[in-house]
Parts: C-alpha cells; structure tokens; sequence
C-alpha cells in the first residue's frame, strides 16, 4: 500500500515532466525483459525509490546495476458452481486469492543477467485448495541469462528456471489466470533478425507443491522440448510455426493410459489490416499413451473490426475454437486433443470449460469509454466435438457420466468484463459469467453457474 500511494502521488507531483516519464521503461508481464538502464541518467529518476529500481554496479558501465521490483494482485471470487456441481467436494464457494512476488534482476553488463523471483501465494476460505491455488514461499524464477548483438543480429540464452508464453497462450502459457503461474526448469536459446526468429527450449515443467516452504520441484517424468520460427511479414503481420515434444509419464486418459509422447506441429498467423484483426491458430498431435495411438487437433480463431473513427472505438469480435475428442473407445487409437500448458481462463475467468472435445463460437463487443476503461460483451456456445468422448472442465477433467451420452450441445455463457487502468502501475478488473448447462451435463448431475471476480494488479 505505501508503495501504490507513494506512486499515485508521485505521479501528480510530476505531471509537468511529460517528456521524461515518457522515456521510463514499462512494467511487463514478464518483468525479467524490462530495461531500466534509463536510469542510469540521475534527471530519469523522477518516482519515489526509482534508488531501488537501479542501484548502480560498476560506476563506469551505466548497463551495469540491480533492479528491484515487486507484483501484487488480490482476487475475490465467488462461484456457485464449479465444475457445473458436478464435484462434491468443490462446491459453492467465495474466497480470496492473493498472489505476492519480489524480484531482484542483477545486470553484470550489457550481456549477462541473473535474474529470481520469489513468491509467496495464498487462498483465504476457499474450499478446495489445489496446487495452482496456493504456493507457499517459494522460488519461482530463478536463471542466468545472456545476450549478443552482432550486426546480422541477436543471440539470446537462458539457463534456469523460466517463463515461456506462446502467442495467445493458448496452448503453452504462463498460466497468468490461476494464482500460481506455471514456470519451467529450461535451457533456451535463440537468434533474432529484423524479419526472422528462430529459437529451441528442452525443459522440465515445475509441479508446484504447497506443503512448506521452497519445496516446488521439475523432474523427467514431464517434459516438453521443441524448436520454434517466426517471421515478421509486414510491420501488422507476423507468422510462426513450431515443433514440440509432450512427454509424460504414467499418463491417464479416459481410453488409453501409459506414458505419454506426444510429437506437437503448430502453425499460427497474426495481423492487423485496416481496422480488421487476426489471429489464427492450428495444432496437429500424433504419437502414444501406452499402447494407442495418438491422432488429434486443435483450431483457435480470433478476427474482428474495430471502429476507429467512432466514438468509443467499438470492435465486434468473433471467437471460434475447434478441439478433438475420441470418437472409439476400443480402436486403438486415442484422438482426445491434449491442450498442453493452456491459459486456463482462455474463454473466461470462469474456467467452466478445457480446451478438449468442443466446439466453441462467441461474438463479442468491446468498447473504450475512456483511454483507462475497456468494456467487453460476449456470449459463448459450446458442443462438444464429438459425443463419444466426455466433457470437460478446467485442467482438461472429464465430467463423469458424459462421455458416450447425451447430445453434442454442451451449453452456453453470458460473460461481461470491465477493465481499469489507475496508473501505469496499478490496474483493476471485473468479471460476471453466467453458463447455462444443455441437457447432457443436467443428466450428469451438473446445474448452471454463476461465476464473478474482483481484482487488483499492483506492479512496481
């Protein structure tokens, strides 16, 4: 709280500084790329313990320093299903959610960085605690970094524990929506040009523990490695494509159990065009679990309109998500699309539905009152891909009695969304979603749902 009122005051004291604050770096999702080297000029530092943000190493290299930094995000929740009811001992619930963190990111000079983030999570009177709920002190990040500018162009690396986030994370994802954030024990390196990226990671995916403290561990009965390209086609439009391999050990799924190799091909297309925007994504999976063999897809589609003349600058949007089910139990074959490490509130922050076995189609509105509050407006319809295989809820859980049963209409959501700028450091956020279940889920026991979130983001 000091640190958010020293800000806010701050902030008005230096309104006549327009041209030095727009030269401060931006906080970031990943707060391991940020630069304050900017600092290193005394007139740059403008804000309450910017002493904090750059502490100068070698007093003749100004890309020499350590730069300290902390996020804070508080949630209320209420849900009075979830899981659609279906769960008996997930049942109605409100609670907290807290998420804290501290970092320290240490630049030797202009190539090397170490860089840790610690956290500290905790839910307050929520029922059924699970392991992206709460994770008591613990290192999070933890990795060494280095980075080479040549004139034909970069060469990144990093070593440690880490973040990796592809395009809309849908489907490899930094897991930013629950509160324990997925991070990945890696070796990753890259090469980057004006136009072109090219980049390989091997990692073990860390399993978060809440037992005590420091007690988060990776280890080789789940990894995931694969070597990725990006191509900037136009100063709007960008593609990429990548091969993965999934990999884990004792694996269950509804027909097929053993341990799992999954070969992963994705490509992807992104773009902006006069007023038009894209993104477009597809995933192919073979390999097996046991002895079936896998065969399955994904599709994710995001395009619309914004209005940019128009007051309020309005986009009609369309989302629309295509994901494979197992259509025979006994062919020997498993067709159930694995989303990987997806972004769990991809839909909504109502995480009633995994990106598995569905159909999925949401027009929305989104609005701009002011340049600090976004609106949003959507409602989403759901099937299932194919009715042989179950539905299913957040992280990829079949619902029981559904699979081979019912009807492909799985239900529909109303979602309305507000969001909220303060300052470049403190941000809000409201959600309401409202899913009515089809006759498929009312057989299996599940009910409608309603689901609201507050929220507060504090990074410094």
């Amino acid at each position: 709280m000091v640190l958010v009122l020293c800000q806010t005051g701050q902030e008005s004291a230096f309104a006549g500084e327009e041209a030095s604050l727009a030269k401060r770096p931006t906080m970031k999702l990943d707060r391991s790329q940020e630069d304050w080297s900017l600092l290193a000029d005394p007139n740059l530092r403008t804000q309450p313990l910017d002493r904090l943000k750059y502490i100068p190493l070698f007093p003749f290299d100004p890309d020499s320093y350590i730069s300290l930094g902390v996020n804070i995000r508080e949630v209320f929740d209420v849900s009075d299903a979830p899981a659609f009811g279906t769960v008996a001992v997930n049942p109605e619930d409100s609670f907290l959610l807290q998420r804290a963190q501290f970092h320290i990111d240490v630049h030797l000079n202009e190539n090397w960085q170490l860089f840790t983030q610690f956290e500290d999570v905790r839910a307050f009177n929520k029922t059924a605690i699970g392991p992206n709920d709460a994770n008591r002190t613990d290192l999070r990040l933890a990795f060494v970094g280095y980075q080479q500018e040549t004139d034909a162009g970069t060469f990144r690396a990093r070593v440690g524990r880490q973040d990796f986030a592809f395009d809309l994370e849908r489907f490899v994802s930094t897991r930013d929506g629950p509160n324990v954030r997925q991070s990945f024990d890696a070796i990753w390196a890259g090469w980057e040009t004006d136009q072109w990226r090219f980049y390989g990671l091997v990692s073990q995916p860390v399993q978060y523990r809440d037992d005590r403290s420091f007690d988060d561990r990776s280890s080789s009965a789940l990894r995931f490695s694969g070597v990725r390209v990006e191509r900037q086609l136009s100063p709007t439009t960008e593609a990429s494509a990548y091969y993965a391999l999934y990999q884990r050990d004792d694996a269950g799924f509804l027909t097929a159990s053993g341990d799992e190799d999954r070969h992963v091909l994705n490509i992807r297309s992104a773009g902006t065009y006069a007023g038009f925007d894209w993104d477009a994504e597809a995933m192919g999976q073979i390999g097996q679990v046991g002895s079936a063999d896998i065969l399955a897809w994904g599709l994710g589609v995001r395009t619309g309109y914004t209005f940019e003349a128009a007051s309020m600058s309005p986009r009609i949007g369309l989302q629309f998500d295509l994901a494979s089910g197992d259509r025979k139990a006994d062919d020997g074959s498993l067709g159930t699309f694995n989303p990987l490490f997806p972004n769990g509130f991809y839909f909504s922050l109502g995480g009633h539905t995994g990106y598995t076995n569905l159909i999925h189609l949401k027009p929305s509105i989104t609005v701009k009152p002011t340049e600090a509050l976004t609106l949003m407006a959507g409602v989403g319809l759901l099937w299932r891909q194919t009715t042989d295989d179950a539905v299913y809820t957040l992280p990829s859980v079949p619902v029981a009695g559904t699979a081979g049963m019912g009807t492909s209409w799985t239900g529909s959501y109303l979602q309305l969304r507000a969001d909220y700028r303060f300052n470049p450091n403190l941000t809000g956020s409201l959600e309401a979603v409202h899913y009515q279940v089809g006759s498929t889920l009312q057989n299996a026991g599940g009910h409608d749902s309603n689901y609201f979130r507050a929220e507060m983001k504090y990074a410094w």
